[in-house]
């Protein structure tokens, strides 16, 4: 099974310690490194997060670095572990700048990116970007159709309810081919949709096993109405709490491919004992 870290950089994060972290996760054998994105916070907000019984946000008062800012740093100092987002807000940025980030991270990188997708739960971020929360789903499947025809197509252009693009040249394209996958985020019907229309992939968060028959079920029926089946896609799982080696085994049964788990970077003695605990459950 692949294992996957999240490397959440702040502003009280020393870049040293990003880098000596990320050459640790890749010489451990983990699979990707996984970089989330707010870009403002609030004091007080009434937006519930889906992930906590109070809806609340927690542990990141110094705020995020910028995801596809810290994953084309950490590719610098890496070879072969993969770069992904967990996950990019795609309907509350500029899809051209966006389709831009991630093509070059795959060019410099050498083709290691996994674009992880949501649509977003902060209304109050939204408000702060002057971009309508209302929806940002349909907006998020037009701005991914424009990133994908400047990924794929040598003259660009895109028509659709949200972004017209005029046809223009986009370079250098992304090196996987046709594109980086796209791997969403969210547990809803609307995402598991998104999932089976054009995914490459879905990572259902805070879901223990038990949790996941009933998804993958749903997930099973909407891609075969779409001609597609499961093996066109990955199964990925972040379950949002400490590691634990008796559930490794569990999700590897139901078919998922990859378990992400966040490793807080505080000091690198701390991140590499993290890191070989983690590791040991998981390959032992």
């Amino acid at each position: 099974m692949e294992v996957g870290v999240v490397l959440p950089g702040s502003a009280t994060t020393p870049p040293d310690l990003i880098i000596e972290a990320a050459i640790a996760v890749e010489e451990r054998g983990f699979h990707s490194v996984w970089a989330p994105e707010h870009v403002v916070f609030f004091e007080q907000y009434e937006s519930r997060y889906p992930y906590a019984e109070d809806g609340k946000l927690r542990g990141f008062d110094a705020g995020m670095i910028e995801p596809w800012t810290l994953l084309s740093f950490v590719a610098a100092h890496t070879k072969k572990v993969r770069l992904g987002s967990s996950v990019c807000l795609i309907p509350q940025r500029n899809p051209v700048y966006t389709a831009k980030q991630i093509a070059d991270l795959d060019f410099l990188s050498g083709g290691r990116v996994d674009v992880g997708v949501g649509v977003g739960w902060l209304k109050e971020e939204f408000d702060a970007l002057q971009v309508p929360f209302e929806r940002r789903g349909a907006r998020a499947r037009d701005y991914m159709r424009v990133m994908q025809a400047l990924w794929t197509q040598e003259l660009s252009s895109y028509k659709g309810e949200f972004y017209s693009l005029p046809p223009c040249t986009q370079n250098p394209k992304p090196v996987q081919d046709p594109h980086p996958p796209f791997i969403f985020g969210g547990e809803s019907e609307a995402a598991l949709r998104r999932v089976a229309d054009f995914g490459g992939g879905w990572m259902g968060a805070s879901m223990l096993p038990e949790d996941m028959p009933a998804k993958l079920a749903r997930l099973d029926t909407l891609l075969e109405e779409r001609g597609r089946k499961r093996s066109d896609i990955k199964l990925l799982v972040m379950p949002n709490q400490r590691p634990d080696a008796d559930l490794f085994p569990r999700y590897e049964d139901l078919g998922v491919q990859q378990v992400v788990h966040l490793v807080p970077l505080k000091h690198i003695d701390d991140v590499k004992a993290r890191l070989d605990r983690m590791a040991q459950m998981a390959f032992a």
